[in-house]
């Protein structure tokens, strides 16, 4: 005789697995921002946190009402078929009801909205695998199962977390850097978020019209003066990447040297906001080449 299934302790596991699912991916999310370059703005850290515990609470909430209406029916569906099919239960029974119970919604609000075919199938394949995922851990009858899905989660969570900050510090993992620009980058048209721009040219001559001009102390949320003028520019390679600096000298105009970021494909040059450490930053791209 199997023990009764209790459908309370496979609400509160699935809930718990749901839950879990949700902190690994910020997790994941966390440490793949480490490999991007910075935003313009600075994260306000205190408001991430204060968004995060508001955003569990309604994670919790939406996996309990995930688990009532996909995963519990689920898996009596899937004991009812295993038991008429195949004269027991199998665990292979539980993906194939979830699909089957998340497909008509699924397909119903893409049909609805004119959603492509691709991304509905890769959310149905997503949505399929997190539930039945909750479904298959919260199946065993034992009643520790609770205490043991939230100690081994929680452990899966924080390991990937450590892991993920020691392969960035190690170098196992590609945290950002900014691109090696070098001179033959420099060339072309640089342009800010504002119509501010300046146009390099190879042979060290460089225009800048409308381009921002921050000093010590300024309001980075403030207007700050436009400077614009024709000069010179150079570039200084410093003893790495991160050191690398554009140098321009523009009558009228009092820019110190632009730090070099964005990537391979987009370079940017930028100056800190207000002070050396601040993390506001005021970018110019590169908008167009130029020779």
């Amino acid at each position: 005789m199997h023990q009764k299934r209790s459908y309370g302790r496979m609400l509160l596991v699935s809930t718990l697995v749901g839950c879990l699912e949700v902190a690994l991916t910020v997790v994941v999310i966390l440490l793949y921002v480490r490999t991007q370059p910075p935003p313009d703005s600075p994260v306000d850290h205190t408001a991430l946190v204060g968004g995060l515990f508001s955003l569990g609470v309604i994670v919790a909430v939406i996996a309990v009402l995930l688990s009532l209406v996909f995963v519990l029916p689920a898996v009596a569906l899937a004991d009812q078929l295993g038991r008429r099919i195949g004269g027991r239960e199998a665990w292979w029974w539980v993906p194939l009801a979830v699909a089957a119970l998340v497909a008509p919604p699924i397909w119903a609000f893409a049909s609805y909205n004119h959603l492509e075919t691709r991304p509905v199938l890769v959310f149905w394949a997503t949505a399929t695998a997190s539930l039945s995922t909750g479904g298959l851990i919260a199946r065993p009858r034992h009643p520790g199962l609770g205490r043991q899905v939230a100690l081994w989660g929680t452990a899966v969570v924080a390991g990937t977390g450590l892991l993920g900050a020691l392969g960035l510090t190690a170098g196992l993992l590609p945290a950002y850097e900014p691109p090696a620009i070098g001179p033959a980058t420099m060339p072309g048209t640089w342009g800010d978020q504002t119509g501010g721009k300046m146009v390099f040219t190879s042979d060290g001559r460089v225009t800048a019209d409308s381009v921002h001009e921050y000093g010590p102390g300024d309001d980075p949320y403030g207007l700050p003066p436009q400077c614009s003028g024709s000069g010179t520019w150079s570039y200084e390679p410093g003893r790495g990447v991160r050191t690398q600096k554009v140098r321009i000298d523009v009558p009228g105009c009092s820019w110190p040297a632009w730090s070099v970021g964005g990537t391979e494909e987009e370079p940017r040059i930028y100056q800190r906001i207000g002070h050396p450490d601040s993390e506001h930053l005021y970018r110019l791209r590169k908008v167009t080449g130029g020779s």
